[in-house]
């Protein structure tokens, strides 16, 4: 049961792809539609649960959780929505070279040689992910190019204030990352809007014919079970387990988004996917086992 949790977790993140494009077929920009998810999570988590609020809201280092959190959210939605879905994914799976060096920065680990040898295989997949034919230098070459490494780095980042923020209940944990989901996307949305970027001029219209309600509702259900699957799974399985098991995510995207015509799998892109699945497989088994009380809320 806990590996067919951490699976279903991944099964989600991996197919989320297909409604937030199809809420973009009804005019709704991924940032809209992500703010609208999490609000709604945080609606029935209130209602539930009013005390999580001002446990949430309870300290600095859940304020920056929640902020991380937004950040990838915002940037991995954005990206699988408006380009490749799997170079975006495979930009995401760059956390061995973010989590060596926010570590450092900010935890004082110091790398190891077994870390540089990770940031370096890191590097060579995303550089042949990158490199297009015909372009001197192996640079993000658009909008989601540059989403799916800053969604990544986000991820990286949430995990290093997962690890300052241990001590705090899970239950706040979770609900500081759904304030961030919420607000991060609402306010990059509303910013956007002010500047006039496509998309992003007014808020979408809540239409009376309810087409975008199943495909709310959907999302927010299954990141919602996702987070507690999660949350099920981590605490009975090995941190290093559960990072292999997840790493499945990027399977379901791929079958999915290739089969679906929303992504290209080249020799070129495969050969850079095989090199950041085996840093980031690499970093998992690694890993220190997690302890036993530990809880950590989904991100994708």
């Amino acid at each position: 049961m806990p590996v067919l949790a951490i699976l279903f977790n991944a099964f989600v993140w991996g197919l989320s792809w297909v409604p937030f494009r199809q809420m973009g077929a009804l005019g709704w920009h991924p940032l809209w539609t992500t703010a609208l998810v999490y609000l709604s999570i945080i609606a029935v988590v209130l209602a539930l649960r009013p005390g999580m609020l001002r446990g949430a809201l309870s300290g600095p280092r859940l304020w920056w959780l929640g902020l991380a959190a937004g950040l990838t959210n915002a940037g991995f939605n954005w990206g699988v929505t408006q380009g490749d879905v799997l170079r975006v994914v495979l930009l995401f799976y760059l956390m061995p070279l973010w989590m060596v060096l926010l570590a450092w920065a900010l935890l004082g680990e110091r790398p190891t040689r077994a870390a540089l040898a990770r940031m370096a295989l890191a590097l060579g997949g995303v550089a042949l992910v990158l490199k297009a034919p015909g372009s001197a230098w192996p640079l993000p070459a658009s909008l989601p190019d540059w989403l799916g490494l800053g969604a990544g780095f986000g991820f990286a980042l949430t995990n290093v204030f997962l690890r300052r923020a241990a001590q705090a209940p899970g239950e706040w944990r979770a609900t500081a990352m759904f304030l961030g989901c919420a607000g991060v996307p609402l306010g990059v949305a509303l910013a956007g809007g002010l500047l006039g970027l496509p998309g992003l001029s007014r808020p979408p219209v809540l239409t009376a014919d309810l087409a975008w309600l199943p495909w709310i509702a959907m999302l927010a259900v299954g990141f919602a079970v996702a987070n507690v699957a999660l949350q099920y799974g981590a605490v009975r399985l090995a941190a290093g387990t559960v990072s292999v098991l997840l790493l499945s995510e990027v399977l379901f995207a791929t079958v999915s988004s290739v089969a679906a015509g929303a992504a290209q799998l080249t020799p070129r892109v495969a050969a850079g996917g095989l090199l950041l699945m085996g840093a980031a497989l690499w970093a998992a088994v690694a890993r220190a086992p997690a302890p036993r009380d530990h809880r950590r809320p989904a991100t994708p």
